[in-house]
């Protein structure tokens, strides 16, 4: 591909010796040689022993910077993803590094106005307002003991369970004073079912099948649980009067009529911003569609480490690691990278085309925009100045996602 060079890069000479030199001093702590203190072995003794090839691969990572920065001078283009490097030639006197440098694919703007795109008109139905109404109520609802009874659909049965597979406890498979809302469908198919009917105090015993598409290890099998309901609760659905709108404390709410037109004008911003991110994603993927680019593997392997990278760190801030993740579904690493890949590619496309749209416009941003942005961005996140630039990566990353927006806006505008 055009955007892809090869450059060799040759270390020799005195930079060379001084790099196994360095070499040599890093490895002659460790070094035992009879007649010699551990770590005092002259370097002559030690090369007669065990040969200078010893030293080579910690050589050149010693020298990898200096000959990458040399690369790139040769290179001349800005990198675009993580370079393969590979050694051509290693002896004593000097060491050649062959890079594979990729830049920037050349792109070639489509149609990129006057798509054809209609935006789509929201509604908010009778139904809907109803139904998110009933959410509140829901949500301020009381948590009652049922005295009697049984465990009914709605309830909040305390149980104690163990799960047994092939006669072994499951592992993770038992819970004791575990909260289960019937109807929530948190367990597999036909558990919430079994406890339903069951009374204070009543064991049980529910033999289930693990469902098909369940995690490799235990798709398919057979398993028993043994049920105890402690505790049965239920909600106690609260009345609409005047301190139900006080525990409520939405501003101006005080009756069931402003509650109706707060959840309607809510209903209809969230709806108008879906229908905003929908029709801004059609004219995107149409103007992709559109767009010359032959972009290199190289390339979507890089924004594909991105995304998780990123994805790493929305699991750490519900206290999960990749790796439990990938147990807890049962994939792993390269099914999750090949899942991502059609995302990651659709990402470059559109990055190239606004930035595309950018050159052809010759759309600028002033910087009493970018500290327009900046003030903005510190005050919804009550972050410093200094804090809030550091974690988005400088004033340039402002300004470039200021473009991006105004592309989108002569996108959207045609």
């Amino acid at each position: 591909m055009k955007n892809v060079k090869e450059i060799k890069i040759e270390i020799k000479g005195k930079e060379w010796e001084a790099a196994l030199d360095k070499a040599f001093d890093k490895k002659k702590k460790d070094i035992k040689v009879d007649g010699f203190r551990k770590g005092c072995c002259p370097k002559d003794i030690y090369l007669k022993k065990v040969g200078v090839e010893t030293l080579f691969m910690d050589a050149c990572d010693l020298v990898m910077d200096t000959a990458y920065q040399k690369a790139l001078k040769e290179f001349k283009e800005d990198v675009v993803a993580e370079p393969n490097v590979s050694i051509e030639k290693i002896d004593k006197s000097g060491v050649t590094f062959v890079f594979t440098l990729v830049s920037r694919p050349e792109v070639t703007l489509g149609k990129y106005k006057k798509l054809g795109v209609k935006r789509e008109k929201v509604t908010v139905s009778d139904e809907e307002i109803e139904h998110e109404i009933s959410h509140l109520v829901e949500h301020m609802a009381e948590i009652e003991v049922k005295e009697k009874g049984k465990v009914e659909e709605g309830d909040i049965a305390i149980i104690d369970f163990d799960g047994i597979v092939d006669g072994k406890a499951l592992e993770g498979g038992s819970a004791k004073g575990y909260s289960l809302e019937i109807g929530s469908h948190s367990f597999i198919p036909g558990f919430e079912e079994g406890v339903k009917g069951m009374k204070l105090g009543e064991e049980k015993e529910l033999a289930l099948k693990f469902p098909d598409d369940y995690q490799e290890d235990l798709k398919g099998k057979d398993v028993t649980f043994k049920v105890k309901v402690n505790e049965i609760k239920v909600r106690k659905m609260p009345t609409m009067d005047k301190d139900f709108f006080e525990d409520l404390a939405i501003e101006g709410v005080d009756s069931e009529a402003k509650l109706k037109e707060h959840v309607t004008k809510e209903l209809t911003e969230r709806k108008e911003h879906a229908a905003e991110d929908k029709y801004i994603d059609e004219l995107l993927r149409k103007a992709t569609d559109d767009l010359k680019v032959e972009i290199n593997p190289e390339i979507i392997h890089e924004e594909i480490h991105r995304m998780i990278h990123q994805y790493e760190h929305e699991l750490a801030s519900q206290g999960i690691t990749l790796d439990q993740y990938l147990s807890f579904t049962g994939g792993n690493r390269e099914q999750l990278e090949s899942m991502m890949e059609p995302q990651a590619l659709a990402r470059i496309k559109t990055r190239y085309l606004l930035e595309e749209v950018v050159k052809a416009e010759k759309i600028e941003v002033s910087q009493d925009e970018v500290k327009e942005e900046i003030k903005k961005i510190c005050e919804e996140y009550d972050m410093k100045e200094k804090e809030m630039l550091a974690a988005i990566g400088g004033k340039e990353n402002i300004e470039f996602d200021l473009k991006m927006r105004k592309a989108i806006e002569i996108i959207k505008e045609s």
